[in-house]
């Protein structure tokens, strides 16, 4: 509580905490609700399965609109993203040294989860485990590892995309939302493979936003060049709308082109992809779910200004700051509770097994969730701990306990100002052989493990792998992570 409350108390007064809310509620959403519609039953095999109940309760699929939040956690992603380059640059840092600091935070979490799947998997199969019934359950701890890979692809993509905001604004996102759009045409009428380029577009559109929010909350909302005074700028412009007219009218249009799309339109009403459905709206994602992203920032946006003023309290800040230094464990070990949850159960013989939707099945989802959170919570005391340990080394390399104000940069005159646009100082220096091998090594420890997460998401749930995991993407992991953690450690970057 000590170490909270001086946390707390060094938070810059400007800091946007509403951001650090939005992410540990999307975070916590996804949590619930996966276990909140988790059915698990008994296969032919007398083995317990899990599958989703959301197919038996089509009463609940407007609720998707509210609890699909992914598009929530790329748009935080996205301003932390552009304030924390912002200020590396304005430390004189490059690309490559970002990329290996975002890199330490997101990955020495998911290689806790990685490892010890793969050591639980090789016991299992010591002991006589079949490696379908290995894979089966390794492939359920690891679903929410598709969220991570298209999280690690966007990451490196982030300078690219911001000089690219830097230069056309609001623009982007929309040009991009147009890109989806005719994605999902080709998954209408053909050819279906029109729309995979959607899993990268899609987030990344939601990810532009979250690039005009820290813009407009620096107040550069011009593009590059010269324009005339009081010109107006239209979707040229770098600042998200953040009045109350403005989150009205995101909300309204947001859901109106929602029900339109799901309603007289083609596209189904749940926001989570379900079994038969011709058009998912998540994976990849559609334009449809972009609405409903469009209408979740209309409303968060509406809320921000009371949010923030309550987050200037003591403990509810606290509490935020609690849960974020732990949320991507959180995230990543929620699943691998149910699987410990209901092996215990099964072991002792009282697992309940109601039919999805049924009266039966409504009754146990109180109970089901509180020791959930009971098992959860002993994982997270656990391998909490890395992810601290991971926030807290970052914190104590920068000016202050967060990076998302840029460090100022000195002038001439000896005066202390604020990087233009997060540009470091004496840009357009040459860049030496070693900053280039290092910064192709670093793409290439990310595109490793970017390549291992969607292989092994793309793995069959049954296919007779030993480790659990694909063993070319678990080779692939490990490399990448392995690549990264010795840059990270200065390897390469000396004489």
């Amino acid at each position: 509580m000590r170490r909270l409350a001086r946390l707390a108390a060094r938070t810059p007064a400007d800091r946007e905490r509403y951001l650090d809310l939005l992410r540990a509620m999307a975070i916590m959403m996804v949590v619930l609700g996966h276990w909140a519609v988790a059915a698990i039953r008994y296969d032919e095999h007398g083995q317990p399965d899990g599958h989703s109940a959301l197919p038996a309760i089509p009463w609940a699929y407007p609720l998707t609109w509210a609890v699909q939040v992914m598009p929530v956690f790329f748009l935080v992603g996205g301003y932390a993203n552009a304030a924390s380059l912002a200020a590396h640059r304005g430390r004189g840092g490059d690309a490559a040294g970002w990329l290996l600091g975002r890199s330490a935070r997101l990955l020495r979490p998911t290689s806790a989860l990685v490892l010890v799947l793969a050591g639980g998997a090789l016991v299992a199969r010591v002991v006589g485990v079949e490696p379908s019934m290995v894979r089966t359950v390794v492939w359920f701890a690891t679903i929410p590892l598709w969220f991570l890979a298209a999280y690690l692809v966007v990451v490196p993509l982030t300078p690219l995309m911001y000089a690219l905001h830097r230069r056309f604004g609001l623009a982007v996102p929309v040009a991009l939302a147009l890109l989806v759009a005719a994605g999902d045409l080709g998954r209408a009428v053909g050819p279906e493979a029109a729309a995979l380029p959607n899993y990268l577009l899609g987030w990344l559109a939601v990810h532009q936003v979250g690039f005009a929010w820290f813009d407009a909350r620096r107040g550069h909302c011009h593009p590059t060049g010269n324009r005339p005074a009081g010109a107006r700028l239209g979707l040229r412009t770098r600042c998200l709308p953040m009045s109350r007219r403005a989150a009205l009218v995101l909300l309204v249009a947001g859901l109106g082109v929602a029900v339109l799309l799901t309603g007289p339109g083609p596209y189904p009403v749940s926001m989570i992809n379900l079994p038969g459905q011709r058009l998912d709206n998540a994976a990849p994602p559609s334009v449809a779910l972009l609405a409903v992203a469009t209408a979740q920032l209309g409303l968060i946006l509406l809320l921000r200004e009371r949010a923030e003023r309550w987050l200037h309290r003591s403990r509810p800040w606290q509490a935020v700051i609690a849960v974020n230094s732990v949320v991507l464990t959180v995230f990543l070990w929620h699943l691998s509770a149910v699987i410990l949850l209901v092996g215990a159960l099964d072991w002792l013989g009282v697992l309940p097994t109601p039919p999805a939707g049924s009266a039966a099945w409504l009754a146990w989802r109180l109970p089901w969730v509180l020791l959930l959170a009971v098992v959860l919570a002993a994982l997270v005391a656990v391998f909490g701990p890395i992810e601290a340990r991971t926030g807290r080394s970052t914190a104590s390399r920068r000016d202050g306990p967060d990076d998302s104000k840029p460090a100022p940069a000195r002038t001439d005159d000896g005066a202390a100002h604020p990087p233009e646009d997060g540009h470091p100082p004496g840009g357009g220096r040459p860049i030496s052989r070693r900053a280039a091998v290092r910064g192709a090594l670093t793409v290439a420890g990310f595109a490793a493990v970017g390549y291992a997460l969607v292989a092994n998401s793309a793995t069959a749930k049954t296919a007779p792998e030993p480790l659990g995991l694909p063993v070319a993407a678990l080779v692939a992991y490990l490399a990448g992570a392995g690549v990264l953690r010795l840059l990270r450690s200065g390897w390469g970057s000396r004489g």
